[in-house]
C-alpha cells in the first residue's frame, strides 16, 4: 500500500456541539479541509441530555465570534444578548442553524462514532517518521465500521457521556452497578420528561457542583407540587463555598444566584444535607435501597430512597486515544499544561490564565484536545474558553503561529477564589488566588500572581486583594 501524504485529507473534528463546530468554521475561513464526526443523531446532542436546563451565560458568552459572523451573513438574527438559554435552545436557535449552512452542511457527518484513533501503518511504539503518517480513525456508524485518514485530529468529543461514578475511590461502588434502575446520571428532567420518576420520591442527590445545584432546585420546585417530594444531598467533601458560589460578586448573576438559591434552601431545611459523606455500598431495602458509606464521625447509612441522582461529574474517555502518544495531568486527566492552573486541589476560580494551542497539544504531532475534555476531570469549563482554544488550534494547524500564540481569553469572575486552607461548610473561604501553584523561586501565591508581579503589579494577579 502506498501512503498518501497526510495534507491531502481533512481535519477530522469529533464532536458537533459547540466548541467542535466552532473548530471547523474556524478552520473552514482558513481554508482547510474538515470533516466533523457527531455520535449523536444531531448537533449538539450532549447538550439535548440536559436541554431542559438553563446555563448561567447569556447568549453574548455563548456563541462564538466567527461563527456569529458567518451565520449573520446568511440572515441569522442572534437572540436577545442577555438571555439565558437552555440547552435545548443552544442547539434549536444556533448549533442547528449553524451546522445547516452550505459551508458546514456536507462536512458534518451524524450517527458515526469515533471509537479509536491511531497513526496508519504504525503502532504507539513506532517513532520514526511518526508524524508523516496520517491519523487512522475506527468509526462506528449505521452501515458498520470504516477507517477514515485524517491530516490532523482535534477531539472535542467532551465527557458528558462518560460520568463519574457514585464511588468515593473513583470506582462504582458496591451494587452501583446491581441498583442501576435506581440511579440517574447526570441532569434528569425532574418539571418535565423525568417528573414521574421523582414526583412525591425520597431521593439522594450526590455531587458538589452546578449539575447537582440545578437538581436540588428544581427537586424544591417539585417538592412545591408533590409535597411528599424527599431531597437529601450528600457531598463528598465539606467545603461548599465552590457550589454555593459568589452571590452578588460572581461577574455572572445567574450562576451566583443558583448557589444562593440553594444555599437558602439548606438553611431553610428544605434540603438534608450530609456533608463529608464517602459514599461505599448500596443495598436494597424497604422497596428502595440504602446507601452505606463513611464520614469523619464514622459509618453511616443514608436512606432508604426510592431515586440516587448522580451529579458527581464526569472523566474523559482515553480509551479512544490509547495508540496516540499523550501528555496528561496524572490526576486531573487535562491536558497535561493545564492541570496547574485549574486544580480544584488548589483554587475554586472560574477564571483561568488564557491559553491555546501550545497547552493543548500532545506529544503527538497534530492532535489536540479542546472543550471540556481538554480539562479532564476538572468540574468547571465555560464555553468562552472553548471557542479561543479552537480559534488558537485552528490558526496553528494552518500555520499561522502569531495569530496561535496570541490568546486573549478574559473569563466573569466566579467572586470565589479559595485555596485549599480555606475552612469547611460551616464557615468561611479564606482569600486566596487561581492560576495553579507559584513557581518556587517566587514569591507569589499563585502563576498568575507571579505574572503579574513580573510586571510590576501590586496584590494578587488573579483579582483578589492581597
Amino acid at each position: 500500500m502506498i501512503m498518501m501524504q497526510s495534507t491531502e485529507f481533512p481535519v477530522a473534528i469529533i464532536g458537533a456541539g459547540p466548541v467542535g463546530l466552532s473548530a471547523a468554521v474556524h478552520l473552514l475561513a482558513r481554508g482547510l479541509p474538515v470533516k466533523v464526526y457527531e455520535a449523536g443523531s444531531g448537533v449538539g446532542a450532549n447538550l439535548k441530555d440536559w436541554g431542559h436546563v438553563h446555563v448561567f451565560t447569556p447568549w453574548r458568552y455563548c456563541v462564538d465570534p466567527a461563527a456569529r459572523a458567518l451565520l449573520e451573513k446568511h440572515g441569522w438574527v442572534m437572540p436577545s444578548p442577555e438571555a439565558f438559554p437552555t440547552g435545548a435552545e443552544l442547539v434549536r436557535d444556533y448549533l442547528e442553524p449553524l451546522a445547516a449552512l452550505p459551508e458546514l452542511a456536507g462536512v458534518i457527518e451524524t450517527g458515526a462514532r469515533v471509537s479509536a484513533i491511531a497513526r496508519q501503518g504504525i503502532d504507539k511504539v513506532s517513532s520514526r517518521g511518526r508524524a508523516s503518517h496520517p491519523f487512522l480513525l475506527t468509526i462506528a456508524t449505521g452501515n458498520g465500521q470504516c477507517s477514515e485518514p485524517a491530516r490532523a485530529v482535534i477531539d472535542a468529543s467532551g465527557t458528558w457521556t462518560s460520568p463519574n461514578p457514585l464511588g468515593a475511590s473513583g470506582l462504582p461502588a458496591e451494587g452501583e452497578a446491581d441498583h442501576a434502575g435506581h440511579i440517574a446520571y447526570g441532569i434528569p428532567d425532574l418539571l418535565g420528561r423525568d417528573r414521574a420518576d421523582f414526583a412525591g420520591k425520597r431521593v439522594l442527590v450526590v455531587g458538589a457542583g452546578h449539575s447537582a445545584a440545578n437538581v436540588l432546585l428544581d427537586l424544591a420546585r417539585l417538592a412545591e407540587k408533590e409535597p411528599a417530594t424527599r431531597a437529601i444531598w450528600a457531598t463528598r467533601g465539606r467545603d461548599l463555598t465552590r457550589v454555593f458560589g459568589g452571590g452578588a460578586g460572581d461577574q455572572l448573576p445567574a450562576r451566583g444566584a443558583l448557589g444562593a438559591d440553594l444555599r437558602q434552601l439548606v438553611d431553610a431545611g428544605r434540603i438534608d444535607l450530609v456533608p463529608g459523606f464517602l459514599l461505599e455500598r448500596i443495598t436494597e431495602e424497604d422497596g428502595g435501597v440504602v446507601v452505606h458509606g463513611m464520614t469523619a464521625e464514622g459509618p453511616r447509612d443514608l436512606g432508604p430512597v426510592d431515586r440516587i441522582v448522580a451529579a458527581t461529574g464526569q472523566r474523559p474517555d482515553l480509551v479512544l486515544t490509547r495508540e496516540l502518544r499523550l501528555d496528561l495531568d496524572p490526576w486531573l486527566e487535562s491536558a497535561k499544561a493545564l492541570g496547574p492552573l485549574i486544580d480544584p486541589n488548589l483554587h475554586s476560580c472560574g477564571s483561568v490564565p488564557p491559553h491555546g494551542h501550545r497547552e493543548l497539544s500532545h506529544p503527538e504531532p497534530g492532535f489536540y484536545t479542546i472543550g471540556v475534555k481538554s480539562y479532564g476531570r476538572a468540574p468547571t469549563f465555560l464555553m468562552l474558553t472553548g471557542y479561543e482554544q479552537a480559534r488558537s488550534v485552528a490558526a496553528a494547524l494552518a500555520g499561522d503561529l502569531a495569530a496561535a500564540d496570541d490568546v486573549r481569553l478574559v473569563l466573569p469572575e466566579t467572586g470565589v477564589c479559595q485555596t485549599t486552607t480555606s475552612l469547611d461548610v460551616a464557615g468561611g473561604a479564606s482569600g486566596g488566588c487561581c492560576g495553579g501553584p507559584a513557581p518556587a523561586e517566587v514569591d507569589a501565591c499563585c502563576v498568575a500572581d507571579a505574572v503579574a508581579k513580573d510586571e510590576g503589579k501590586a496584590g494578587c494577579g488573579c483579582g483578589v486583594p492581597a
